[in-house]
């Protein structure tokens, strides 16, 4: 392989990692708005777990 070759591998390699990149920096804030359905499930799932042993300690 020629060094012009390298060169143009190189070069298509780089523009398929910054539309990669691109791409995830445009979802990311689509996934941040998950973050409060999971907090929230945790939440609940933790208050009824402390609910549910209030019945077996007493």
């Amino acid at each position: 392989m020629d060094q012009q070759e390298q060169i143009a591998r190189i070069e298509r390699a780089q523009e398929e990692t910054r539309a990669f990149v691109a791409e995830q920096r445009a979802r990311a804030p689509k996934a941040l708005n998950v973050w409060p359905f999971a907090v929230g499930g945790m939440v609940a799932g933790a208050a009824l777990f402390g609910a549910g042993m209030m019945f077996v300690a007493a």
